[in-house]
């Protein structure tokens, strides 16, 4: 069944549709967080910070490929909260042709420059082999992740959040036993722990594919629907490209970063990989806030409720604000056996370090909740290009501090990325009531819904 999100309590709306794609992210990241867990306790901490060097490289092309997929969704979602079955069906293969091209391009130019980006990082010359085996068997892969979040952005903009998540589990389970195999068993190292990854997210691809030929009769094509259109192509790399441009320029504050961590040594390099791959899996249910809020912008302004785009937004808000109070109490609590799933018993006295880092992230999660809400609400309702100069807000800010790590040491690390989501927030939130009235005049006739 397809859900329409024109119609009901939005906080409702909100909660049934977004469970499902938090649940779908909690797996996906349990794909890094195994990855990393069993590196660390088996491999040790020089093949954890090998891994976790390749963080902010891995979310500048990996995150750039699903923000492009994110934003093919778009008119998708928007094609069907108009009830445009017709022009959804002809999206819907424009972006498939779109999301073949990008997947051939992407994974051929980072497999080609892989190790030659790793070397401007700074990466320490003890981990450089094993983050280089390692990042380029993710690259590889990289075809197997645009198919799966394009099917996955696909199902959600016609109000089935749950699919995805179903094959999502089963690549999940799949990844632990293969990790266990092939690092255990094997002995593949690094190697092992990307193919794992690798061969876990084009199973969750094939079967959301499944789902997609076969499980909606409004998605259905037909010969006519692959006729080419260069408008259609145009109007989803328009606010595709934007999208994965907003992922990868903000990933490139994010590179910027880690190559003055690499500066600091290997042990500093390890510490920050356990504290961020905590932070990251505890900052799950903001993203899928996040990605609940663009399907449901995308709809809504769709169908030209524009006063149910408010009610939404702060339905929204008020549960990220909650969320931030849950996982602060988390950390504060239980941050050291959280990171300690990441370290051997030799990298245990890097506790504290990782500590530092993260409690300054998780204190910061108000900010970053707004990130997700604002950025992908904006996203939805047509407005990808704001978003983006978000995203160059954020690059500027972690840059900035970046240069700053060669002077005040780790702590100025620890406080990049809190500086990066303020001054997006200073952006983001004026956009958004700025795109709201730019739809209003745009569509002066509509009267708002009361639905």
């Amino acid at each position: 069944m397809t859900k329409d999100l024109t119609k009901g309590r939005p906080l409702t709306l909100i909660l049934q549709f977004g469970l499902p794609i938090l649940l779908g992210m909690l797996f996906q990241q349990l794909y890094s967080v195994v990855d990393t867990a069993i590196v660390g306790k088996f491999l040790g901490g020089n093949a954890l910070a090998a891994v976790g060097s390749t963080g902010s490289i891995n979310f500048l092309v990996v995150g750039g490929s699903i923000g492009i997929c994110s934003g093919f969704a778009i008119p998708i979602a928007q094609r069907f909260g108009a009830g445009d079955y017709d022009a959804l069906r002809k999206y819907v293969a424009g972006a498939a042709c779109c999301c073949v091209f990008f997947g051939v391009l992407v994974t051929a130019v980072t497999v080609l420059f892989s190790r030659d980006i790793l070397e401007l990082m700074n990466t320490p010359a003890d981990i450089i082999d094993s983050a280089w085996i390692y990042i380029t068997t993710i690259f590889a892969g990289i075809p197997g992740y645009i198919l799966y979040n394009m099917c996955a952005g696909i199902l959600r903009s016609v109000g089935d959040s749950r699919t995805a998540v179903v094959w999502l589990v089963v690549a999940s389970a799949v990844n632990i036993a293969l990790d266990l195999f092939f690092i255990i068993s094997l002995q593949w190292g690094v190697f092992g722990a990307a193919f794992a990854t690798t061969l876990s997210q084009f199973l969750a691809g094939f079967g959301s594919l499944r789902k997609v030929c076969r499980g909606f009769e409004v998605l259905r094509l037909k010969k006519s629907d692959w006729a080419w259109s260069w408008r259609r192509i145009w109007n989803l790399l328009s606010l595709g490209l934007p999208m994965g441009l907003q992922f990868s320029i903000t990933a490139i504050g994010s590179v910027m970063l880690q190559s003055s961590v690499n500066v600091l040594g290997t042990m500093y390099v390890t510490a920050a990989t356990a504290a961020n791959k905590v932070s990251v899996f505890l900052a799950c249910p903001l993203e899928a806030m996040g990605s609940t809020m663009a399907t449901y912008g995308g709809q809504n302004v769709g169908a030209k409720q524009w006063e149910r785009l408010h009610q939404g937004l702060f339905s929204c808000c008020a549960l990220g604000a909650g969320y931030c109070l849950f996982s602060l109490a988390l950390v504060l609590l239980a941050g050291e056996k959280l990171v300690m799933l990441f370290l051997d018993r030799a990298s245990a006295p890097l506790v504290p370090l990782a500590m530092q880092m993260l409690k300054a992230l998780v204190f910061c999660y108000v900010f970053l909740g707004a990130i997700f809400i604002f950025r992908n609400y904006i996203q939805g309702m047509g407005f990808s290009p704001l978003a983006t100069l978000a995203g160059v807000m954020e690059m500027i800010a972690r840059a900035g501090v970046s240069f700053l790590v060669p002077v005040f040491g780790y702590a100025a690390a620890c406080l990049a990325s809190p500086a990066a989501w303020v001054m997006a927030d200073l952006f983001l939130v004026p956009a958004y009531f700025y795109c709201v009235r730019k739809l209003k005049k745009r569509y002066p006739g509509d009267v708002p819904s009361q639905a």
